[in-house]
């Protein structure tokens, strides 16, 4: 069977919400990224066949085909068309599953996966309409009310569901927020981030710009300690969890160029990695953050592999019991797990997520000298998508 591989993996810092990226249209910002891809490869921008952006929030800034005003704002010519996915937090990360599949069936060769989303610019949620909503940011239909009566959809309700039922107490919570800093602060002092991020200019929410490069991820508490962690209120009373142990609402985006054995012949370059497994699972809906647990299980299965085959994992810290509750199920090993620190430290850029977290994945392999790594991630709706890369 035809292979896929990554032969450039970039991301920008993340930037708080109000902070040094809120300047930014999302469309010029992703453009960065696309540049960033094409200037590392050296690519010939017309060789890239298409771009696939995930993207969650398609509201104003964000609306009309997010990736095709992306590449209208970059350096790839009017003739590169693109189109926009949502598949909610792992929106980018099923874009990168659509490159993969469209460069292995031969139809084309070079292909862009990228993911944007300005948090700040579009709040989450700001897209639903519909009068019915159940729960933070969900809305049902009354066929869908009808199927799940009385429930409320909600990711909070669904973290909360996760603690309790895997016995994950409020200190482990915490604990495990203040690692996740102390991981990211560790790796951005010794420069592991440097290869992966696109510096852009600071760009404030009033249009200023004072003249600095973004570089560090804004989400990071260099000052986080255990107890100022602990201190954070609890989101639901009576409840474990707290916004310290969930992740950042962050602007970002991020971006993986993906090829086949052509499209290598073509550009002249070695491969990053090769992408050895791809799937999708649905799960509970109610419950929701749980799918990456039976996904990470059946995509080991399918690909004749167990977990301690696995070098490196990267599980989204949507919030903090889901890669806990992960590491329980799976039975693996803590220290293989977001070993640059995750998204409760440097955010949760939404649409953007699944690319960036791969893009941390493939420098980490290189510069641990480990072969394989593994990311998958919760979503709304009760879904979790399963990447499996080699490093080359």
């Amino acid at each position: 069977m035809p292979e896929a591989f990554i032969v450039a993996a970039a991301r920008t810092a993340g930037g708080r919400r109000n902070g040094r990226l809120a300047g930014w249209h999302p469309a010029d910002l992703a453009a960065q990224v696309l540049n960033a891809l094409v200037d590392r490869t050296g690519a010939d921008p017309a060789l890239v066949e298409d771009v696939i952006m995930g993207c969650v929030d398609q509201a104003g800034e964000q609306s009309s085909n997010i990736a095709r005003n992306a590449v209208l704002a970059s350096k790839l010519p009017e003739s590169v068309p693109a189109t926009s996915v949502d598949r909610q937090c792992g929106s980018s990360q099923q874009a990168l599953h659509f490159a993969a599949q469209a460069v292995m069936s031969g139809t084309m060769d070079i292909v862009i996966a990228a993911g944007v989303e300005s948090m700040t610019r579009v709040p989450m949620g700001m897209p639903v309409t519909l009068p019915l909503k159940n729960g933070l940011g969900f809305y049902v239909s009354p066929l869908m009310a009808k199927r799940y009566p009385d429930v409320q959809f909600s990711q909070f309700t669904g973290a909360e569901m996760i603690a309790r039922n895997y016995g994950i107490e409020k200190d482990e919570l915490d604990r495990y927020a203040l690692e996740s800093h102390k991981r990211a602060i560790a790796a951005t002092q010794a420069g592991h981030f440097e290869r992966e991020i696109v510096p852009v200019t600071v760009r404030m929410a009033d249009g200023t710009e004072p003249g600095e490069q973004h570089t560090v991820d804004e989400g990071i508490r260099f000052d986080a300690t255990l107890e100022s962690i602990a201190a954070v209120k609890l989101i639901a009373e009576g409840g474990r969890c707290t916004a310290a142990t969930a992740s950042q609402i962050c602007d970002g985006a991020s971006g993986l160029m993906v090829v086949n054995e052509r499209g290598l012949k073509t550009l002249g370059v070695e491969p990053l990695a090769r992408i050895r497994h791809m799937s999708v699972m649905g799960h509970d809906p109610v419950i929701m953050l749980e799918a990456p647990l039976p996904a990470t299980q059946r995509a080991l299965k399918k690909a004749g592999m167990k977990i301690s085959d696995i070098d490196l994992y990267e599980v989204n810290e949507a919030f903090a019991p889901v890669p806990l509750a992960w590491l329980q199920t799976l039975d693996a090993d803590p220290a293989r797990l977001n070993v640059n620190g995750g998204a409760i430290a440097l955010g949760h850029p939404l649409g953007a997520s699944g690319t960036k977290l791969m893009t941390t994945l493939v420098h980490a392999l290189g510069q641990r000298g480990k072969r394989y790594g593994l990311q998958t991630m919760c979503e709304g709706g009760g879904m979790a998508n399963v990447t499996i890369v080699e490093r080359l």
